[in-house]
């Protein structure tokens, strides 16, 4: 019956405005009744399991009935054009070891035959044996000053496996995502005597240099751009849930372990895990106006600004002389306010990098914590394309409108290339144009509101056409972790936990630098040094990407 609509032909606004109003509703229940299949057979599920049996298996059908969720991804829609297949030519990147000459047997030639010269062929090869070393240290003894001398193991070697052991162990764990025991069963079938004890060390114990140069990378990477990407993913820690942070540049990525993703972490995340500081001035008192301040307390607040000025308190000190001003503060209202001073204080630091730009998704606890930020365009579009309409004519108005979102992205796309003040406003024109479309389906008009109040977020890249217009190397970066995750699914120990960071960020890094994690963890365990120290390699490379051109040349 609702097939063949066509509002434009019913001439009566009444009846048109009528049928309008009932296919939004028809709408709304559909939703309404998915839902409630979905925690209906949520329920039943555990229902089945406390007696013992099992909830209805999750098996996917061979095709997609035609009420099911969307595929969710936007990869198609955000790509100005489709990727490049088609092999390319590897053998100027292959290494090559040894050369050796394969002749021709006699027996096959027949007189006269003349040398041409060579055919060459590359065939990659590998050797796995152990190199399993039996030193005889020199031993000296000074009778005269009753001291033993004995000779110094060579560089790599200390304990009871060399750098090879330590290095392809490291590798598998934290580049391969092999698990622990894979890596025990690995050693064991090569010759190696080694307990899983003994694996487990190797990975998160005497890790001291590698924390050092994991710390100084991601310093390097916080300087290397007033942008950064962060996302956040939930991780395990001994069998409770905690949260890994991620942020990254094309140049870097960096992983930290905390405990929440609340505001105040995201914060000491980017700020080196200095300790906190707090500010209460007139930045901070304006992250808090539009809560609901009874005028004595804002007087209070007001006060205080003009009491201690620009002044920076540990945090002992500030929640001290915050419970003394405001005693009677709502959890709340507390908290707010705590977050908006250590915000402030931020902002306010020179000694340090204060990060000028994020770009994430619009999850609560990024607001505030920098001047600028600029919401992921694919996180915009996701909640467009979990839209179900059941109505043919709601199907087409949604298909229309995604149509014009992804062709408005890609005119951002280009102006990334090619930025002017007149494309700038045009660009902003259309946005407008764009986001105040009303369609008449009702929970598509209201995504779209949703849209066009984050309009400053969105379009942050016309003033500064550096920045991306998504947030996927946080979000792969993230997917890492979620990959180690279920794999070994979490430390168990603090010196698991840094290990885990430290790892991941130099294997992310080495990676965007085109070096070879391998090769890279093998140079510093064996202390040979000819890899150059990260944090300059990326100090190199964002000089020469320019990442923060916007920012250097207003």
């Amino acid at each position: 019956m609702i097939d063949g609509i066509d509002l434009s032909r019913i001439q009566d606004d009444q009846t048109r405005e009528l049928i309008v109003r009932l296919m939004n509703l028809i709408e709304q229940q559909a939703t309404v009744i998915r839902e409630l299949q979905t925690k209906n057979q949520e329920l039943r599920d555990g229902i089945n399991r406390l007696k013992g049996e099992q909830g209805k298996p999750n098996i996917k059908g061979n095709k997609r009935k035609p009420d099911a969720p969307q595929n969710h991804s936007s990869e198609k829609e955000r790509r100005s054009r489709p990727l490049e297949r088609g092999k390319k030519g590897k053998k100027a990147k292959i290494k090559i070891d040894r050369e050796e000459v394969v002749k021709v047997s006699a027996e096959v030639l027949p007189e006269g035959a003349e040398f041409k010269g060579y055919v060459d062929v590359v065939v990659q090869d590998i050797v796995l044996k152990t190199d399993n070393v039996l030193f005889h240290k020199e031993k000296y003894y000074s009778a005269r000053e009753r001291q033993s001398y004995v000779a110094e193991m060579p560089p790599g070697y200390s304990g009871q496996f060399g750098p090879g052991v330590q290095a392809l162990a490291l590798v598998m764990y934290f580049g391969m995502q092999a698990s622990e025991p894979k890596i025990h069963e690995f050693f064991a079938n090569v010759g190696v005597d080694i307990s899983e004890g003994q694996v487990s060390n190797l990975l998160i114990k005497k890790q001291a240099d590698f924390h050092q140069e994991s710390a100084e990378v991601y310093a390097a990477g916080l300087r290397s751009s007033p942008w950064q990407h962060t996302d956040d993913t939930l991780t395990r820690v001994n069998g409770e849930n905690q949260h890994c942070h991620v942020v990254c540049n094309p140049v870097y990525t960096a992983y930290h372990t905390r405990p929440t993703k609340e505001r105040l972490i995201v914060l000491d995340v980017l700020r080196q895990g200095r300790p906190r500081i707090f500010r209460l001035n007139d930045e901070a008192l304006g992250y808090v106006e539009s809560l609901n301040w009874s005028r004595k307390a804002r007087q209070r607040l007001l006060n205080w600004v003009q009491e201690k000025g620009e002044q920076d308190l540990e945090e002992e000190s500030f929640l001290a002389e915050l419970d003394a001003a405001l005693p009677k503060l709502s959890v709340q209202y507390r908290k707010a306010l705590i977050d908006a001073a250590a915000i402030a204080a931020y902002h306010a630091e020179t000694a340090f990098t204060v990060i000028q730009a994020l770009i994430c998704d619009d999850a609560p606890q990024f607001n505030w914590l920098t001047r600028e930020c600029l919401l992921c365009w694919v996180h915009e579009g996701r909640p467009y394309k979990k839209l179900i309409p059941i109505i043919p004519l709601h199907r087409e108005l949604l298909a229309d409108f995604l149509k014009r979102f992804w062709e408005f992205y890609a005119q951002l796309l280009l102006y990334r290339q090619h930025s002017s003040p007149e494309k700038s406003r045009f660009l902003e024109s259309e946005f407008d144009r764009l986001f105040a479309t009303r369609t008449g389906y009702d929970e598509l008009d209201q995504r779209i509101a949703k849209s066009q109040a984050k309009k400053s977020n969105l379009l942050l890249v016309l003033k500064h056409p550096e920045l991306p217009l998504h947030n996927n190397p946080a979000e792969l970066g993230a997917r890492q972790r979620v990959r180690k995750r279920d794999v070994s699914f979490g430390p168990r120990t603090q010196d698991g936990v840094r290990a885990w960071d430290t790892f991941a960020t130099l294997a992310a890094t080495t990676k965007k630098l085109g070096i070879s994690f391998y090769q890279y963890i093998v140079d510093r365990v064996s202390e040979t040094k000819q890899i150059a120290p990260l944090a300059q390699l990326v100090g190199k490379a964002a000089l020469q990407l320019n990442l923060g051109w916007s920012w250097t040349s207003s």
